[in-house]
């Protein structure tokens, strides 16, 4: 949807914000960002800030990508919502009950969906899937 323009994305994300604190209605892409940011007060304040459109977020300094991690959340409810990866759903329902909290059950697959990712960059191919899913059944 937005290719490799890093601006136009944060851009999405700081104008789906704006229109839920304003109250204006939202199309379903805006309203999954919206609500992930309401659960990360901590970046309420960054997202009213053209700042964040240019800012680096490195670990170098000390800092986590408050965009990466708010697109891993919606990664995993456009994979839950489609159970692509077939499973996906049922281990998120089975990590979900056993922590008693949604958010925190999305903290720990991200740490699966991280560690797939970065093989497939490091080994240019696709995400292994199935190793995907053997990661997140080591969460229950």
């Amino acid at each position: 949807m937005f290719g490799q323009d890093r601006g136009r994305l944060r851009r999405y994300y700081l104008q789906a914000w704006e229109k839920q604190l304003a109250g204006d209605p939202l199309e379903p892409l805006e309203s999954l960002i919206a609500g992930v940011i309401q659960q990360h007060p901590e970046y309420h304040a960054l997202l009213q800030s053209d700042d964040a459109l240019e800012r680096d977020f490195t670990p170098e300094q000390g800092q986590s990508n408050p965009f990466l991690h708010m697109g891993m959340h919606i990664s995993l409810a456009e994979q839950i919502g489609a159970d692509r990866p077939p499973g996906i759903r049922d281990a998120y329902q089975k990590i979900k009950n056993k922590l008693g909290d949604a958010h925190a059950a999305e903290h720990q697959m991200m740490e699966c969906l991280g560690l797939a990712l970065w093989e497939a960059q490091q080994q240019n191919r696709a995400p292994d899937e199935q190793g995907y899913l053997e990661c997140l059944k080591k969460l229950l």
